[in-house]
């Protein structure tokens, strides 16, 4: 297949460029910050908001797959401007999208958040749940076939997040462990390469066609997993350093992941085992080869 990927320098596009090329003929179109001429792929330099970029890009494509839109319009641009045809648009989006405050496992089929949320955070699922209704709409009146996927927490190697590597610098370092007493929160991980492959079996699948896909691990886990998990893969002796949130906090330590119940939201993963047969890597496994990959950096 002939595959255009925007974005795809950093982590999971990275991962995905990686494994497409073996088997595709791979373009990158990014700002050229990380070259992917090593995997095999071609790449076009540019910024996706420059309207002048995408009417040059004349080639046909079996599938756009999407990384990096993140504002009302970013897909539109794309559509309007691009002479060459395509079949599939894969939009990235994310497991955030969907209403707060629901309880219970989430679907695909759960509506959207709606109210403006704060900060940065806010910003980013607002134009993602704007994003969602701009790709459907665009490709209908073209004629092209729309899959999204929805990813939760990615972790792995490669990751750019200031989340895992973090401790796992921490462990490597200075051998200290902090770990959250009083965190009560709930989230989900998918392991990175696992998230890569789920694109791999969407590409020019019928049956992904007009579909939405959430991407998340078997388990939910909690700061004290989390933290379990670190200690596990580590491979030297680490003292573990107890704080509260705040402590953690005050001490420039990073919480990305959800600390209290209310701030829960989870998310099923059935959909997308069943259509697509997606498996997912266990989080001793996933996290003990992220500890590796990181520890000597």
């Amino acid at each position: 297949m002939k595959i255009l990927v925007i974005g795809g320098s950093y982590f999971f596009g990275r991962v995905f460029v990686m494994l497409a090329a073996k088997e595709h003929d791979v373009t990158v179109l990014n700002r050229g910050t990380y070259s992917v001429a090593q995997f095999g792929a071609k790449q076009i330099t540019g910024d996706r908001k420059d309207v002048s970029l995408w009417r040059s890009v004349r080639d046909d494509y079996d599938c756009v797959v999407d990384f990096c839109a993140y504002e009302s319009g970013d897909i539109a641009r794309v559509l309007e401007n691009m002479p060459g045809h395509m079949t599939q648009y894969i939009f990235i989006s994310t497991v955030d999208v969907y209403a707060r405050g629901r309880g219970g496992l989430k679907g695909e089929e759960t509506p959207f958040e709606t109210r403006p949320l704060p900060g940065e955070a806010g910003a980013y699922i607002a134009g993602k749940v704007a994003l969602e209704q701009e790709v459907r709409e665009e490709c209908a009146k073209r004629g092209i076939a729309v899959t999204v996927l929805r990813p939760a927490i990615l972790y792995g190697p490669l990751n750019y997040a200031p989340r895992e590597s973090v401790y796992i610098r921490l462990m490597a370092q200075n051998h200290v462990l902090p770990y959250i007493t009083d965190a009560a929160g709930a989230f989900q991980f998918v392991y990175v390469r696992d998230a890569a492959e789920a694109v791999l079996k969407c590409l020019g699948n019928p049956g992904a066609y007009g579909q939405a896909y959430n991407l998340c691990g078997e388990e939910i886990l909690t700061y004290e997993t989390f933290f379990r998990e670190l200690k596990r893969a580590c491979d030297m002796e680490v003292r573990e350093i107890a704080l509260t949130a705040r402590e953690a906090e005050e001490q420039g330590l990073p919480l990305p992941f959800p600390v209290t119940e209310a701030e829960t939201e989870l998310c099923s993963n059935e959909k997308g085992k069943a259509q697509l047969g997606l498996c997912y890597t266990d989080i001793a496994e996933g996290m003990a080869r992220t500890y590796r990959a990181f520890r000597d950096i």
